[in-house]
């Protein structure tokens, strides 16, 4: 990217304001549409805080308990809007304690602009009080990130950070700004960034590209279709729909791209990875035509790349050129945002049916269903089972819930059996798998969804790594519903333990507190459900509740999550027990 004066721009306003730097990031901030903000204060950026102080009737900043819940907070916000998410912080711990938070959203391509205080200019690289080189540190995770040390640059850098943040494939980006760049005056105007010169965050759709690839899907006797994020990013679920139906192809979904279509729609095939199921996994290594839209070949959906799908053609529609014949090589490549794309390519799909070829799904899911399904859902044992626990919130959301799930096995149980009629629907943490996600990012989705349910389903692990963040949800009465899956292990990695290690349980013992009374603590109504008998009632007394409710239930401890693809194995070699 070439320096900031070197950006493009447009002709400046001759309205100018003689403000200082700290007054400038807030007025920033309202011109790009944000009246939300995560935060936490401290030395190297009180002079913003002090200017939030002021514009109170504006812009809403909300407390966490901990940056890296700020950051959460603002990607559950940005992943259940569409918008970019804010968080704040000031220089040294506060600044590093964004980086997970910040490598969680680059991953997952989440649009996010992270602000930090820094110490004066003079003051850099001498070691001095909570100086950190959080530009050198976040560099690796960030789409871009910029130190601002003059007053100056401050407007330009924030329009180019919120253009770069939520254009193309979107993703985090940090601005740091010294103490004496935000005491510094300068006369303000502000021009929305437009454009960088050498990055060209959507590509020019080939319609020769688009070509190929309706012929392809044409002459396809077994095609099938795995969908991602990108379609949600895209705003091209209609889109997906229609291709779909018009050609009748079965169509799965990754982790990030659950919701981006009716999970109930009879084309809707289920997941496909690592717990995904059985049919569309073992069918990509039979299908004839494999069709990716918006999603990247992430190892947990491939597993062994020597054996994926070699006996198919690929089309791949992506709009990061990096990703495409990254892991998985394309026969017809078509870049662009996938709304753009599909569009084009509709009018060349020929109407098609392909019923042999989706009874093959469905016999499939018939093996899977008397193999696992059944008994997870309507289990003989006594003991309760994750996937009986989804389903009792699916019946009482009416499948219109919000789901944010933190990571391990019940953010697999939730992504099998959780129920979607609407997109945006589904929040977790796929690429870097960050435990302790949940609770901030449900905080942060309710606040961007307060017409919708947001349900955040949590392991005990999980639940524990950002649990001061009930404090949050105290302070704002933020009416987010809390249910905490415990087995008294650290479920993912037990399971791997006795299925690769011998069943040595090394470190995976949890000996938790008492969830509810902390929860109480916190003046949230809390309830924790032992037995099946009480888990119906309990589920639809939390849904009907107008406030933050917690509900501990407790499953099976040593339940495992079927099917499983061993790591490094072939999907061909999932494992149905």
């Amino acid at each position: 990217m070439e320096t900031l004066k070197e950006q493009k721009k447009e002709t400046k306003s001759p309205t100018t304001i003689r403000m200082s730097g700290a007054e400038a990031i807030i007025h920033c901030l309202l011109a790009e549409g944000v009246d939300l903000l995560y935060g936490y204060p401290g030395g190297a950026i009180m002079p913003v805080y002090d200017e939030l102080y002021k514009f109170q009737d504006k812009l809403t900043h909300v407390l966490t308990r901990h940056e890296q819940g700020a950051t959460h907070a603002a990607q559950g916000y940005a992943r259940v809007t569409g918008k970019v998410g804010v968080a704040m912080a000031t220089s040294g711990p506060g600044a590093t304690n964004l980086v997970t938070g910040l490598a969680d959203a680059q991953i997952d391509s989440t649009p996010m602009v992270c602000i930090t205080g820094q110490v004066p200019r003079h003051l850099l690289g001498s070691d001095a009080f909570q100086e950190t080189d959080i530009i050198g540190i976040s560099t690796p995770v960030t789409k871009w990130n910029h130190q601002v040390t003059n007053v100056e640059e401050i407007p330009e850098v924030m329009a180019k950070a919120f253009y770069i943040a939520r254009s193309g494939r979107p993703g985090p980006v940090l601005v740091d700004i010294t103490k004496n760049a935000q005491f510094d005056e300068l006369d303000f105007s502000y021009e929305h960034c437009t454009g960088v010169r050498s990055y060209k965050p959507v590509p020019k759709p080939s319609m020769e590209a688009i070509k190929a690839a309706a012929e392809l899907i044409n002459n396809a006797k077994k095609p099938f279709i795995v969908f991602g994020q990108g379609v949600i990013i895209g705003e091209a679920e209609e889109e997906l729909k229609a291709l779909v139906e018009k050609a009748g192809i079965p169509a799965a979904w990754t982790v990030l791209g659950l919701s981006a279509m009716d999970t109930d729609h009879p084309l809707n095939v289920g997941m496909v990875g690592m717990h995904g199921n059985y049919g569309p996994n073992i069918l990509t290594n039979e299908c004839d035509l494999l069709i990716a839209i918006g999603m990247r070949f992430d190892d947990r959906v491939t597993g062994s790349l020597d054996t994926y799908a070699k006996q198919a053609k690929v089309i791949h529609f992506e709009i990061d050129p990096a990703e495409v014949n990254k892991n998985v090589p394309a026969d017809v490549a078509v870049l662009g945002n996938s709304k753009e794309t599909l569009s084009l390519l509709l009018p060349k799909i020929n109407e098609n049916s392909h019923e042999e070829w989706h009874n093959q799904f469905k016999e499939k899911y018939k093996i899977e269903y008397d193999a696992v399904i059944k008994e997870e859902l309507h289990p003989t044992k006594n003991g309760l089972t994750m996937a009986e626990v989804i389903k009792e919130i699916n019946i009482a959301t009416g499948h219109k819930a919000v789901i944010v799930s933190d990571v391990g096995q019940h953010q697999m149980i939730a992504c099998r059996y959780a129920k979607f009629k609407q997109s945006k629907s589904n929040i977790t943490s796929g690429g870097l798998g960050t435990m302790g996600f949940a609770l901030p990012a449900a905080i942060g989705a309710k606040m961007g969804a307060m017409d919708r349910e947001v349900v955040a389903i949590i392991g005990d692990g999980g639940y524990q790594m950002t649990i001061q963040e009930l404090g949050t949800i105290f302070q704002n009465k933020t009416p987010v519903k809390i249910v905490v899956l415990n087995n008294g292990h650290l479920g993912m990695v037990r399971q791997w333990q006795e299925l690769f290690f011998e069943s040595r349980y090394a470190s995976t013992v949890m000996s938790n507190p008492n969830f509810v009374k902390i929860a109480e603590g916190y003046d949230i109504t809390a309830k924790k459900v032992t037995e099946r008998k009480d888990l119906k009632a309990t589920v639809e007394e939390m849904i009907a509740s107008k406030d933050a409710y917690f509900l501990e239930v407790a499953v099976e401890k040593e339940d495992n999550v079927f099917p499983m693809i061993p790591s490094g194995a072939s999907v061909s070699d999932i494992r149905l027990k």
